[in-house]
């Protein structure tokens, strides 16, 4: 895993979705009992990602595995980021 990549998603979630950084580890369960997000907060994600790495995720097909942790976060970006 890209930690670089993975903190900066970390960070874009605490400031865009308010969750306290001591809550949110790179496998806490972003939309299940660990954080709770629901569907409106991936619209919020996925315009993060795209903003942060330029990463198309409505046309990419992200699935909901891979909005399922930092972690899954991380790995969709290593994968679909252009250099």
């Amino acid at each position: 895993m890209n930690n670089e990549i993975a903190e900066k998603i970390k960070e874009m979630l605490v400031e865009r979705l308010r969750i306290p950084a001591d809550e949110l580890e790179y496998d806490s369960e972003l939309f299940g009992e660990d954080i709770g997000l629901d569907s409106i907060d991936s619209i919020e994600i996925i315009v993060g990602i795209e903003n942060l790495f330029g990463v198309d995720l409505s046309g990419s097909g992200a699935t909901k595995e891979d909005f399922r942790s930092i972690e899954t976060l991380t790995a969709f970006v290593e994968a679909h980021k252009e250099d």
